[in-house]
């Protein structure tokens, strides 16, 4: 189990990706995700998650810069956006992506959503960035296990990482038992359910119990649980205390508790029926 914030996990290409890290969507771009990209480095964060969507990736970018950390240090992730899929209009998009950042190559890049009919030709396209060494590691973004099924029968290489809602109402077992069977690293999104799982009384039981946070408690389930999770926040007190999670261990009960509030229930679209 991971017992700082460095501690990696090793993709299946034997790229180390760390455990945690820091979301910025819909923290806005300029000042305010240059304050909490810097904020999050500076408490020893490694690992920034934007997309061309988020509209923030030259926010990121000035705050890498600011930051003084060395490049090979920080992990940083990108992702395309639904408009750009397909093969000439990926690699384009890679390209804007990576000028904004201000960086020579990506960490991760990821397919945001499964646009139907085109994510095969994004993912050649991911594959070709792969191979010319921009990117270090390549993954997709909520795809359900029938998309994942799908682009593995023409996919050359399989897909490093998704990413996906996860977090104790949406447990995706499923989805996390065939992500485990083809060594590809599941990693959550909104894993506090945008705010609406801290009132819970069974978390905060436990985190009770543990002189922790609501928030706390969820956050340490999804790495017990071999999630890698990105919460976002754009105020510092809130970067510091999000990764405050490596000094207590859940029990196997506790475990079983969350693990049993699972409903199937989103907070985000559902991406068979999301409106591309």
């Amino acid at each position: 189990m991971p017992t700082s914030l460095q501690d990696t996990t090793t993709l299946h290409n034997g790229v180390k990706m760390p455990w945690f890290g820091l979301g910025v969507f819909k923290v806005e771009e300029g000042d305010e995700v240059i304050q909490s990209v810097k904020a999050a480095i500076a408490n020893g964060y490694k690992s920034i998650d934007t997309a061309a969507a988020y509209q923030n990736e030259e926010g990121v970018g000035q705050a890498i810069k600011e930051s003084g950390i060395a490049r090979e240090d920080l992990f940083v992730t990108s992702k395309v956006w639904n408009a750009d899929q397909g093969y000439d209009s990926t690699i384009e998009a890679f390209e804007t992506s990576l000028n904004k950042l201000g960086l020579e190559y990506l960490d991760l890049y990821l397919i945001h959503w499964p646009v139907e009919g085109k994510y095969k030709d994004t993912w050649k396209a991911m594959e070709k960035l792969y191979k010319d060494g921009r990117i270090k590691a390549i993954g997709v973004s909520n795809f359900h296990v029938h998309h994942l099924e799908d682009l593995l029968q023409d996919a050359e290489i399989k897909p490093m990482v998704n990413q996906v809602e996860f977090h104790p109402h949406l447990a995706q077992k499923e989805l996390r038992d065939f992500c485990k069977k083809q060594d590809i690293q599941l990693e959550a999104w909104s894993p506090l359910k945008q705010g609406q799982l801290l009132e819970d009384p069974v978390i905060n039981e436990i985190a009770e119990k543990h002189s922790k946070s609501a928030a706390q408690v969820i956050l340490r389930w999804d790495l017990q649980s071999g999630v890698v999770t990105i919460p976002k926040s754009a105020k510092e007190h809130r970067i510091k205390s999000n990764a405050d999670i490596f000094d207590f261990e859940l029990s196997a009960e506790d475990m079983e508790k969350i693990d049993g509030l699972n409903k199937d229930e989103r907070v985000g679209p559902d991406p068979d029926n999301f409106d591309f």
